[in-house]
């Protein structure tokens, strides 16, 4: 029986004169994580991409697998295809979903047809194939309330297709649609998340990522590049930045007033960050800061962070609990790697008492106090670029 399986569309569909060009990085998109799949055919009509194997070899699992991670596709169903008749449609489908409905106790069926010349209408088509389906399968009840199985029989242009069930998608909107934004990525749980986010509304992530050696142990650095590699799934390869921070971090230490450390670690950061984005043309900054999460976290300190920056910064987490930024890693299987017990620079020489309130003329006057220029050049030299790729 021939399987395809339909990319429903959500946000774009909404698009107007600009949906074409969102469809087009979409298609492009799943034709590219799809390589590994097999062969697949990739067409779209009616708001929805159409995902057909074309010979046995190709891995419908894996290719569902990669299509619902990719950002733009809400909803994900994999159908048998059948002719437009309705003799065929109750008769060949009920194989197809036999599996899900032998485990189920309760289903409805839901019809659409957008062929209006099919000569049943979608009431018509529920009945005829509820009754079908009670017949194969007389355990069921049907509830059409809340029941186990919702079986979908979609009456389209070219084909019937014929469906026990659909897939959560990605959702947002195409990456490449909003231009590119620098991801600082640490070790902990909250940028990965901000990186998801920030793929989701369309951007194109690279990653940038400070080291400390001997304070930050190689460990630290691959646990960073499996959290990059993980978030891949979602946002496409990722161009990653690794800069060699220890010696900033050391003239930090013994140059500025401790309570102000990490503030101004901030900032150079941030320094750093931009001018490698202005070199590769990347639009914007992301952070994974949540207000008042930690002393560096408060208002007060992203507006002296702010200020040393001369592009947006991005905090798609600002206004999120802990908790919720945690349900966001774990779904998108960060999570376990976060956790991991190896720390990165941002915990190094951290101050007993951290200001939480900084005068942003306080913190200027502190980094205007040591010249930091040659040290900044000598960071971006030391800088070793690399693609970490979707596997």
């Amino acid at each position: 029986m021939k399987e395809i399986i339909l990319c429903k569309y959500g946000e774009i569909a909404l698009k107007g004169l600009n949906k074409s060009s969102f469809e087009s990085m979409m298609t492009k998109s799943v034709k590219r994580r799809l390589k590994s799949c097999g062969q697949f055919s990739v067409s779209k009509a009616q708001s929805t991409l159409y995902v057909k194997p074309l010979n046995d070899d190709s891995d419908v699992d894996m290719a569902v697998e990669k299509l619902s991670k990719i950002f733009g596709i809400v909803k994900l169903c994999r159908c048998c295809v059948l002719e437009k008749d309705m003799d065929e449609i109750l008769t060949k489908s009920l194989d197809y979903i036999e599996d899900e409905m032998e485990t189920a106790r309760t289903f409805k069926v839901d019809a659409k047809r957008s062929d209006k010349k099919f000569p049943f209408k979608s009431p018509e088509i529920c009945i005829e194939m509820g009754g079908k389906i009670l017949e194969r399968f007389p355990h069921l009840k049907v509830d059409v309330h809340d029941p186990d199985v919702v079986v979908t029989v979609e009456i389209r242009e070219t084909n019937a297709y014929v469906h026990a069930g659909s897939i959560e998608g990605a959702g947002g909107i195409p990456v490449g649609s909003s231009g590119k934004a620098m991801l600082l990525l640490s070790g902990g749980i909250d940028s990965p998340v901000a990186g998801y986010m920030m793929a989701k509304r369309g951007a194109i992530i690279s990653a940038i990522h400070f080291e400390a050696p001997p304070y930050t142990s190689d460990r630290a650095k691959m646990k960073v590049e499996k959290l990059a590699k993980i978030i891949t799934a979602y946002c496409g390869d990722i161009n990653f930045f690794c800069v060699p921070f220890t010696e900033i971090q050391e003239l930090l230490r013994d140059n500025c007033p401790e309570e102000l450390f990490t503030i101004l670690m901030r900032r150079l950061m941030m320094e750093i960050a931009q001018r490698i984005c202005e070199k590769e043309d990347i639009q914007a900054l992301v952070t994974g800061e949540s207000l008042g999460q930690v002393a560096s976290q408060t208002m007060y300190a992203m507006v002296c962070t702010d200020a040393a920056c001369r592009m947006p910064v991005f905090r798609p987490c600002v206004g999120m609990d802990k908790s919720e930024i945690v349900e966001i890693a774990r779904k998108i299987d960060t999570f376990d790697t976060s956790i991991l017990p190896y720390e990165d620079c941002c915990t190094v020489f951290t101050p007993k008492h951290p200001k939480t309130r900084p005068n942003l003329a306080d913190v200027e006057a502190a980094q205007n106090a040591f010249d930091w220029e040659p040290y900044i050049q000598k960071a971006i030299e030391g800088t070793k670029p690399y693609l970490i790729r979707n596997a």
